[in-house]
């Protein structure tokens, strides 16, 4: 029997659950000229869909529609698709698309341009491209029906249809000299880029796109502009130069907090934690045994370090999925204590009462002081003598290319997917490069990805539990993120991203 998801269905409940939020098809329009302006610490370096990622979403959301809206909780809704259904063996999705929407230059967006779309995406060099690498064929049916092949089950994909992979472009720009969509978007989206009042690199304006097949989102100008650092956005927010920002620095979350114009809204995605990257000990045979990896969960003061350097501000945790996901357990998160005595026992079972050198890159903006010494002292504490090797952000070919490290600190998105977590984390990529895998992951993979997640339940706690027990991780705590605003703008978190997506935004009052 097919899963068929059904447009109208789901649109009536977008209508009822987020009517201020700018839900495709639903809500309402907020007179007069009103302008958005958002602070971004995000500096893309292109505007083409193709190059698209994280949290420079919002950049793109503004001119390119993607073919299935995430909504604020995660679920989905129409956009460019209206329904879409799987059949029996999840390999073949299918796509019924919006008959009635045309690009700027008048050429209709229908299932060529959806396959254009996605087999230059899927090609390219962005970070997300590999989001589509299950996708086998896209079958074009009709104008308005197209049919993705898959290689096997992916039970993300719709996630990444409402993701990057999602955002449909105008193909007639495709293959131009100088690939003109990086600096002149051309979608089917709610707004266009004023390119004469955009600096790029500085400011982004979008003017509202007044033939938008969809609802009108509530403002006629969007402007994104970029800062270096967070005390010049709070200054900003203050005076009231800008209306809305993300903040990520618990310190200047304390400094804004006391205006008593200020609006915000907290939200935990990213956790910072050290990955693993060595399972098998190619680098440092040390954490090819478990007991090793167990050994460093327990030496972090996960508490302290949560208390000391974000003012309390986030939860701690010892695994990598989030609260929203079916694999999470809420009693997974104290699963390693604090426990400098039971680490060196692990240790000397393991064969190194003497501890051992662990070599880490430190990215500054990541890793900034205080989290290196506070991770040194407690590791230092066990035997385990942490050497930083200071890199900048152009030599991460070290890391993901080289691999000349055995793990990295990072901060990272906690998706309400899990399977997003599982492709980012768990099957060999950038989160898993040695491409590590054990007897009880190969067993529940499959069974995972045969389902929905809501099905899969007990093998993803499974599957969360065993990655837990078996150390693949050293999670540290969820961060709290703080989305502020002038009083002007009432923000709306959205699953999946630590910044909102450009649809939830809209007026205070």
């Amino acid at each position: 029997m097919k899963k068929i998801i059904r447009g109208a269905a789901l649109l009536a409940a977008c209508v009822t659950a987020t009517a201020l939020t700018g839900c495709a098809g639903s809500g309402g329009e907020a007179g007069g000229d009103t302008t958005l302006d958002i602070a971004t610490l995000t500096l893309p370096q292109s505007l083409d869909p193709k190059d698209a990622t994280g949290s420079a979403l919002p950049f793109y959301q503004a001119v390119y529609d993607t073919l299935i809206k995430r909504e604020p909780d995660g679920t989905f809704s129409p956009m460019l698709a209206t329904e879409w259904a799987y059949d029996d063996d999840r390999t073949e999705l299918k796509l019924t698309l919006r008959g009635d929407v045309k690009f700027d230059d008048g050429s209709p967006f229908d299932a060529a341009a959806v396959k254009t779309n996605m087999e230059r995406f899927a090609k390219g060099t962005g970070a997300s491209a590999k989001t589509l690498q299950d996708v086998e064929k896209i079958e074009v049916v009709d104008g308005t029906h197209v049919t993705l092949h898959l290689a096997q089950p992916n039970p993300a994909m719709l996630y990444y249809l409402s993701d990057a992979a999602g955002l449909m472009a105008n193909p007639a720009g495709f293959g131009k000299p100088g690939d003109p969509l990086k600096t002149k978007p051309d979608g089917t989206g709610p707004y266009d880029l004023d390119s004469q009042r955009t600096a790029i690199g500085t400011r982004w304006v979008y003017q509202r796109a007044e033939r938008y097949w969809g609802t009108r989102l509530p403002y006629n100008e969007i402007t994104f502009r970029y800062f270096d650092n967070e005390t010049a956005i709070v200054n900003g927010i203050k005076t009231g130069q800008i209306n809305a920002a993300l903040l990520q620095d618990a310190d200047q979350q304390t400094r804004i907090e006391s205006d008593p114009k200020v609006q915000g809204a907290e939200q935990e995605f990213d956790f910072q934690g050290l990955l693993l990257f060595d399972r098998d000990g190619k680098i440092t045979p040390e954490l090819g045994d478990a007991r090793v990896r167990q050994a460093l969960n327990h030496a972090i003061d996960r508490t302290t370090m949560l208390d000391k350097l974000r003012q309390g501000r986030g939860e701690i945790t010892s695994q990598v999925f989030g609260p929203q996901t079916a694999a999470y357990d809420k009693r997974l998160d104290t699963y390693y204590a604090h426990d400098p005595a039971k680490a060196r026992e692990l240790l000397k079972q393991a064969g190194h009462a003497d501890g051992f050198t662990l070599k880490l890159p430190r990215i500054t903006a990541i890793v900034p002081d205080a989290l290196a010494s506070s991770l040194q002292s407690d590791l230092k504490a066990i035997g385990v003598k942490v050497v930083w090797d200071v890199i900048d952000p152009s030599q991460i070919q070290k890391i993901y290319t080289d691999r000349e490290y055995s793990a990295m600190v990072m901060n990272i998105g906690q998706s309400p997917d899990d399977w997003v977590t599982i492709g980012g984390l768990v099957l060999p990529g950038v989160g898993n490069m040695f491409g590590t895998t054990d007897g009880t992951v190969s067993r529940l993979l499959p069974e995972i990805q045969a389902t929905s997640a809501g099905k899969a339940k007990a093998d993803l706690r499974a599957l969360n539990e065993h990655l837990v027990k078996d150390a693949w991780f050293v999670p540290f705590y969820r961060m709290s993120y703080l989305h502020v605003s002038d009083g002007s703008v009432k923000i709306t978190p959205q699953a999946g991203m630590a910044v909102p997506s450009v649809y939830n935004y809209a007026p205070a009052k």
